[in-house]
């Protein structure tokens, strides 16, 4: 139910909490249904809001990720990545209690996993591992992408990795974070849809700023 009512023909922004592909499906017809229309198609939504979508797109610029389905035998195969380190998320979220998502044996995926379905509730899609890099976390940001334009918090210059990544990824409205590595190269760090992205680093104020003269 929508309140108010959606009018006949208007487009729909949804802002609010993190939705599997089942619920933000299920959230369009609703729109659908009502005569209107959104902003965000179900294919785009998960284009940003999965990392299985959006990482072969940026696999220069952000670090190596494998993603796996079947979970039942991961160990082994994450011993023949040769990596020292594993960030693991399933194709949303990492875990941010307890130990966190970083192990730096393969043998411990397992136990990750354990907490990651205890915390989460689910461990949706399946599971990314991410190839250790050391990024800097002070110099983490996170700027907004409309119809193929980048926006920063403060309003200044918007760098050009992000412009990049704002030419690659077919969706209308998302998030992309950037961090800058030990050796001084700029890496993306996250993507997201940027209906369910936080304002991290961001006043309202500032994210507002985004729809301006929309």
């Amino acid at each position: 139910m929508f309140r108010p009512a959606l009018m006949p023909g208007e487009t729909v922004l949804y802002r609010g909490w993190m939705l599997d592909g089942a619920g933000y499906r299920a959230f369009v017809d609703a729109v659908e249904g009502a005569g209107a229309w959104v902003m965000t198609s179900p294919e785009a939504y998960l284009a940003a809001h999965h990392l299985p979508r959006w990482a072969p797109l940026l696999a220069d610029v952000t670090p190596e990720t494998v993603c796996f389905t079947d979970l039942s035998d991961l160990s082994p195969q994450l011993e023949q990545l040769g990596w020292d380190g594993f960030f693991v998320k399933d194709f949303v979220k990492s875990l941010k209690t307890g130990a966190g998502s970083v192990i730096t044996r393969s043998d411990q995926i397992g136990e990750l996993l354990e907490r990651m379905a205890h915390f989460r509730g689910q461990i949706e899609g399946g599971v990314c591992v991410r190839r250790m890099e050391h990024l800097d976390p002070a110099s983490e940001a996170r700027f907004f992408v409309r119809a193929g334009q980048a926006f920063s918090a403060d309003g200044a210059g918007v760098p050009e990795l992000v412009r990049l990544v704002a030419g690659r990824i077919p969706s209308p409205f998302f998030s992309v974070d950037i961090a800058r590595r030990a050796d001084g190269v700029w890496r993306v760090v996250e993507v997201g849809d940027g209906q369910v992205s936080d304002l991290v680093g961001w006043t309202l104020e500032q994210f507002m700023t985004v729809w301006e003269g929309a």
